[in-house]
């Protein structure tokens, strides 16, 4: 893909944002857009940045450190949104700002282990990864699970982390489930804020190239696009 056709992609969603928080009385300040380039090329990442994007998502380990390393003077900022696991939490500090897949005691602990013995003077922003709808296929926190989480994390107290808030995707194909699944996301963050008065826990990363202006009416700060921008991969 051209540099002209991400550039027109990118440049028709942020208008877009723009259109839809406006409608929902929100500020497109207040969203974070992740292009999501797993799979993607180190070449069209590039043509991504050139048309201004900032930050970028990557769901497996192997194929983000295939660009990383190699895009480090950008300045771009890197969100692991895949299933993580634990043997590989080492190769996340110096990698990346954000993890959005927590779920689970052991990998935020081993996670935490890995920023205290790398030389990353940043925290991790973490956020907790919360299958809403309870689908069988998807990984995450079932809601009722959630509050009790948080509860024993700020027990143990893990360094180098930072709790940001909650993510969750959408129900595929159909946008009344998925709306559901946003506002119990937003209810959640929302009791969890209250509960713990957890000021700086403010995140919600929810809604992709299908369903991110039905996550934006429900109050997504990070929306994560992939296909709208990059277009169809290639077989």
């Amino acid at each position: 893909m051209s540099v002209s056709s991400i550039s027109r992609n990118l440049a028709n969603i942020r208008h877009h944002i723009n259109q839809v928080a406006d409608q929902a009385g929100r500020l497109a300040d207040e969203i974070t857009l992740v292009a999501v380039s797993k799979r993607r090329t180190l070449d069209e990442v590039k043509l991504a940045i050139e048309a201004g994007q900032k930050d970028f998502g990557e769901n497996t380990i192997q194929d983000a450190l295939t660009k990383i390393p190699e895009l480090e003077a950008t300045g771009s900022r890197w969100h692991f949104i895949g299933h993580l696991q634990s043997k590989k939490a080492k190769l996340i500090p110096g990698n990346f700002h954000w993890i959005h897949s927590v779920d689970s005691l052991k990998l935020a602990q081993k996670i935490s282990h890995a920023m205290e013995d790398s030389s990353v003077d940043r925290p991790l922003n973490c956020l907790i990864q919360v299958n809403v709808a309870a689908e069988a296929s998807k990984f995450g926190l079932n809601r009722d699970e959630v509050v009790p989480f948080i509860e024993r994390l700020l027990s143990l107290e893990l360094r180098g982390l930072r709790w940001r808030g909650l993510m969750t995707i959408g129900v595929q194909g159909d946008d009344k489930q998925t709306r559901a699944a946003f506002i119990g996301l937003r209810h959640l963050l929302e009791q969890c804020q209250h509960e713990y008065a957890l000021t700086d826990f403010n995140q919600l990363s929810m809604g992709m190239s299908n369903d991110y202006s039905i996550a934006i009416e429900e109050g997504a700060t990070m929306i994560r696009v992939g296909t709208a921008i990059f277009g169809q991969r290639q077989a």
